[in-house]
């Protein structure tokens, strides 16, 4: 009997009838994926409503951002993006509906800020901003500001979010539970040299999404795969029970950041989860958090592949039995070696060959490389049949027609597969009277704040 479903289009041919055996728990059935569908939207219901919210996994909170682009967004708006180890500010001078003009730098943050204070890390983003502005000849102007934050906020209003928690390998003191705009606001304020406004601030899966619909009307999900996992969606203004403050009764949606990379934090997911992800989670800087962005996100890939490659060679499988000191070595495996042994055409190993190389395992052999191929497509293709999951499950709710969905995020941008395994995925599991398409957001996190900015100032004018 053949273990290996055939909607997974691996190399089975390849790869040994035992590793196929071992690696039977990565695969996802059609019936587990309906059963994670039903359950996620079980959650997002439950983060919806006030009653449930405290103890939801997807948390579903409201952004406050109530108006898409029309093409009729002018002027000069800066972005700050900050997300990962390094943080960008942009320039966007919006000209004509698709004419656009559009600087950008990457600053780094050390380590040390990472786990630093609050004050050290905006303080340094103040600084950033400064320069950026002083090379850029817009020191002395007065600019609007869209601020994209990729941390888990509560949000108040469109310019007030309260950190609920760092993720990411982030841990600075004196944010959690603060309102980051105005600890941003502080820091400028502190050095006193520049004059910003600060309009909005959103997630980068809710830049995607305004980012997608300057371009495309129909967007209605952004999704992040990328470092961590993340979906935003639209939702009827009626649904959200955690919806604070005025409402204008013109606008009948608003954008829902969903956070479900907390999806199976309180053992929701426990029933697809293998050793792999366990141990993944206990040696994380946040063990029992986030467990479906650890199953799906770029942080966490290569390590799950690492760690199976680790206990086949440990078990004889693998390599004649013979390690190496970096690949026994936690966070040696990349996850940009998943997408490139992935790249390599069937029945070839040359990127294959490199990684292994670089692993200190130059006595691989052919069999071995088909091997260690299907182990990375087993873990690739479970990350995206999980995203697919949650965005056939989100389609399904919003139930219109016609949807475009905005993805950005390295997973996604560079796994050579990961756009056929998701669209064939959400197709299978949609209703079949839904049509569908996914585009790859150009720029979610800067643009999209650029434009969440832009579309406030249109909407105050």
């Amino acid at each position: 009997m053949d273990l290996v479903k055939p909607f997974m289009d691996l190399h089975v041919g390849e790869a040994s009838e035992v590793i196929r055996e071992q690696c039977q728990e990565l695969i996802l059935s059609d019936k587990q994926i309906e059963e994670i569908m039903r359950r996620l939207l079980k959650e997002i219901n439950k983060g919806l409503n006030k009653a449930t919210h405290p103890e939801a996994d997807i948390k579903c909170f409201i952004t406050y951002v109530q108006d898409l682009p029309n093409g009729k967004e002018k002027g000069k708006f800066l972005a700050l993006d900050l997300g990962g180890t390094n943080f960008r500010v942009l320039l966007i001078h919006l000209k004509d509906e698709n004419d656009f003009e559009m600087v950008s730098k990457i600053y780094a943050i050390p380590q040390s800020i990472m786990l630093g204070s609050g004050t050290q890390l905006f303080d340094h983003i103040a600084e950033c901003l400064a320069n950026f502005m002083k090379e850029h000849s817009v020191y002395e102007e007065k600019l609007p500001l869209g601020f994209t934050f990729s941390f888990p906020l509560t949000q108040l209003g469109l310019t007030k979010g309260i950190l609920a928690r760092w993720t990411k390998g982030f841990n600075c003191s004196g944010v959690v539970g603060e309102d980051v705009v105005q600890l941003l606001k502080d820091a400028i304020a502190r050095r006193g040299d520049v004059t910003l406004f600060v309009m909005a601030i959103l997630n980068d899966s809710t830049g995607t999404l305004m980012s997608c619909a300057h371009s495309n009307r129909n967007c209605r999900i952004g999704v992040i795969i990328g470092t961590g996992s993340n979906a935003c969606y639209v939702e009827r203004v009626d649904n959200c029970e955690m919806f604070d403050g005025p409402k204008d009764p013109n606008k009948k949606h608003v954008l829902i950041n969903t956070e479900w990379g907390a999806f199976g934090d309180n053992g929701m997911l426990d029933f697809v989860r293998t050793e792999y992800d366990r141990e993944i989670d206990h040696f994380s800087i946040n063990p029992g958090r986030q467990i479906q962005e650890k199953m799906i996100s770029g942080m966490y890939m290569g390590e799950l592949a690492r760690l199976a490659i680790v206990k086949f060679t440990r078990a004889g499988l693998l390599f004649g039995g013979v390690g190496s000191d970096i690949l026994f070595k936690r966070g040696q495996f990349f996850t940009k070696y998943v997408s490139e042994i992935e790249s390599d055409k069937p029945g070839t190993y040359m990127y294959c060959r490199d990684v292994l190389d670089e692993l200190g395992l130059e006595h691989a052999t052919d069999e071995d490389c088909a091997n260690v191929r299907y182990i990375c497509e087993c873990v690739s293709s479970r990350a995206a049949h999980l995203v697919s999951a949650g965005i056939a499950a989100l389609i399904n709710k919003m139930d219109e027609k016609s949807v475009t969905v905005g993805v950005d995020g390295s997973v996604y941008r560079f796994h050579p597969k990961f756009h056929d395994l998701m669209k064939a995925k959400i197709r299978q599991f949609v209703k079949p009277d839904i049509s569908f398409d996914l585009m790859l957001s150009e720029d979610g996190s800067g643009r999209g704040a650029a434009l969440v900015a832009a579309v406030a100032c249109r909407e105050a004018h």
